[in-house]
Parts: structure tokens; C-alpha cells; sequence
């Protein structure tokens, strides 16, 4: 596949794709990087846009090494299998827990101020990522969302390894991901420009997309 050449392209890209949802679906961002693609697909579908914030749990010592994530309203899900091959002790694990626990509620802060998450019970949602490699942070954003009774619950991302769509099925009603490149390597190899998407962009674009 051609790489995309920043967020904003591939926001572009993956709203084509998204036709069939054009009436009236709330879309959910995992920040901070799926903020600009949501809220290129929220414009295409003219769409309410909202984060979910979501907080990958690291493997202390290797932390670019998902052990789980945690999702707003404390939703924990682990990598049992990860857990188990580096033998991480109990205490060792809900350290970071609680403290990415604390790194989301102050992200939840920062995007939303004291305005309360849109409501997404009888809502068909798309929740929206710049991309997915082990799809820890969108297992427990689906974990998290299906227990507030959605219509229908759609994972859309640009670009994903197709093994984590598969794994994933289960949990959602339908995955859209125009790119699964074999082999994958990561998100970013996928992008020309990926730079870090800041607080200050994620409040920019969530205003704007109140203001539309």
C-alpha cells in the first residue's frame, strides 16, 4: 500500500469508506492520534464527535510493550498471555494501573472540561484510531462501550494488522480498516508525517467540530 501522508489524509480516506453509516452515527476518538482522522469522518459524515479516552498499560521496564489498557469509566482489560510469558507481579501491574489511571482523568479533563461524554445507549458508534498493532486500547474501549448498550458498535481505522482485526470480530459488530498490509510493523510505518497529535490539537479540533 501507498503510505498516507498524515492524519488527516487517512481520516479522508476512511470516511469514503464509511458511507454506509451517514445517518446519524456518533463518532468516539481514541486519543491522541485518532483525534484528527474522527474528526475528518465526523465532518464527511456530519456527525457528532467525542473522545474515549484510552490508556495502554505497559510492561514496567518495556513499556511500549501493551500488557492492557484501561478506558474511561475504569474499564481494565489485561494480556493475560503477556502477563504470564514475563511473569509481571500483581503489584507491579496495578501500579500502572493507577497510574495511567490518573493520566486518563486528567486527559478527560483537559479534552472535555466539566461537559459530561456524549451518551451512546440506542447509538450506532464508530470508534475511530489512526490505526491499530495489537488493538490493546481498542479492546477496552470495546469492552468499556458495549456495556453502555449501543445500537451497533463499529471499530474504523485507516490501517491495521489484519490478524488484530480478526482477533477483534467478536467484540464489535463490524470492523472497516481499508489497509491491512502484510507485513504490518506498526501504525507509524504507515504514515509520512506522524507526529505526535498534542492536548492543544485534540481541544482545537473538538471545538471545531462543535462549532460545525
Amino acid at each position: 500500500m501507498t503510505r498516507f501522508a498524515d492524519r488527516t489524509v487517512a481520516g479522508r480516506r476512511l470516511a469514503g469508506a464509511l458511507s454506509a453509516f451517514a445517518d446519524g452515527p456518533l463518532v468516539l476518538a481514541l486519543p491522541r492520534g485518532g483525534v484528527p482522522v474522527a474528526f475528518e469522518v465526523a465532518r464527511a459524515l456530519d456527525a457528532e464527535l467525542d473522545v474515549f479516552v484510552v490508556r495502554k498499560l505497559g510492561v514496567p521496564g518495556h513499556e511500549e510493550l501493551a500488557m492492557g489498557a484501561i478506558a474511561s469509566g475504569g474499564t481494565v482489560v489485561l494480556n493475560d498471555a503477556v502477563i504470564a510469558e514475563l511473569d509481571v507481579p500483581r503489584t507491579a501491574i496495578d501500579d500502572v494501573v493507577l497510574h495511567e489511571g490518573r493520566e486518563l482523568a486528567r486527559r478527560e479533563r483537559a479534552y472535555r472540561g466539566t461537559s459530561a461524554p456524549l451518551d451512546v445507549r440506542t447509538r450506532v458508534v464508530l470508534v475511530v484510531d489512526d490505526g491499530m498493532a495489537t488493538g490493546a486500547t481498542m479492546r477496552a474501549a470495546l469492552t468499556a462501550l458495549r456495556s453502555q448498550a449501543p445500537a451497533r458498535l463499529i471499530v474504523a481505522v485507516p490501517v491495521a494488522a489484519r490478524e488484530t482485526c480478526d482477533e477483534l470480530a467478536g467484540l464489535a459488530d463490524e470492523i472497516v480498516c481499508p489497509e491491512t498490509p502484510t507485513p504490518f510493523l506498526g501504525v507509524g510505518m504507515w504514515y509520512h508525517d506522524f507526529t505526535q497529535t498534542t492536548d492543544d490539537d485534540v481541544r482545537r479540533l473538538l471545538a471545531s467540530a462543535r462549532d460545525r
